[in-house]
């Protein structure tokens, strides 16, 4: 694995199946990533979270990664590599001139996304203005999202290497649920489906949830989304 410490990156794509291999791919790289499932997703992420690069699709249904490139670019220089099934020239002109730092047509080798992705990072100026703290408030705790601690009032609450990993992994998608096999392979457990495996992250749940939910029993913050897994939900 190569380690890209604190290097958070968003993928926005309307293909689970891609969205999904390029995660998992991109994961076990050594980034932090976060997916978007079309543009009023990544939206609603970017408002909460802030990246070191975003890797989006052209080709969504409603608006499309050229617009919300071109609308991002207003307000915002986090680096954005294009991806899309048409290599024709002018859609890359396109897709450069709405302000994306790089374009990759489909299909390609992930191997060859992370080169670009690893290009565009080292060209990238580091910021010398300090970060805002990305705070998650759940009643009377709140969450660091960059120190990765929890606090109530001034108490730190302690929280065990797996409550950790598993705040940290909610954290960076608030309000989208993950699902349990999802949150096995995140925290290192293994692939596929084990009904062990999920067995115990439900208990990882309901311990963490005893930490800042005030009835663990009838979650508001931590929540059991039927079907999809677990979601966190901050005010």
């Amino acid at each position: 694995m190569t380690l890209q410490p604190e290097i958070h990156l968003l993928i926005v794509d309307d293909d689970e199946r891609i969205r999904t291999l390029l995660q998992k791919f991109l994961v076990r790289q050594g980034f932090w990533v976060s997916a978007a499932r079309d543009a009023a997703h990544a939206r609603r992420l970017l408002e909460g979270l802030e990246f070191d690069l975003i890797v989006m699709d052209v080709m969504m249904p409603g608006e499309d990664g050229v617009s919300l490139t071109r609308d991002l670019r207003t307000r915002m220089t986090t680096p954005i590599l294009l991806l899309t099934a048409k290599g024709e020239t002018a859609d890359r002109i396109a897709g450069l001139e709405a302000g994306a730092d790089d374009y990759l047509a489909k299909p390609f080798e992930p191997k060859e996304l992370l080169l670009r992705i690893n290009a565009i990072l080292r060209r990238t100026p580091a910021t010398v203005e300090p970060k805002l703290p990305k705070i998650l408030n759940m009643g009377a705790v709140r969450y660091d999202v960059d120190r990765g601690e929890m606090w109530r009032g001034t108490e730190l609450v302690r929280l065990t290497a797996t409550e950790a990993a598993l705040m940290r992994i909610f954290a960076a998608r608030p309000g989208e649920p993950v699902g349990r096999s999802q949150l096995v392979e995140d925290l290192g457990r293994g692939s596929g489906r084990s009904d062990a495996q999920e067995r115990a992250v439900d208990v990882q749940i309901t311990r963490l949830r005893r930490k800042f939910e005030s009835d663990p029993k009838q979650p508001r913050y931590l929540q059991t989304v039927r079907g999809a897994g677990y979601m966190l939900a901050p005010e």
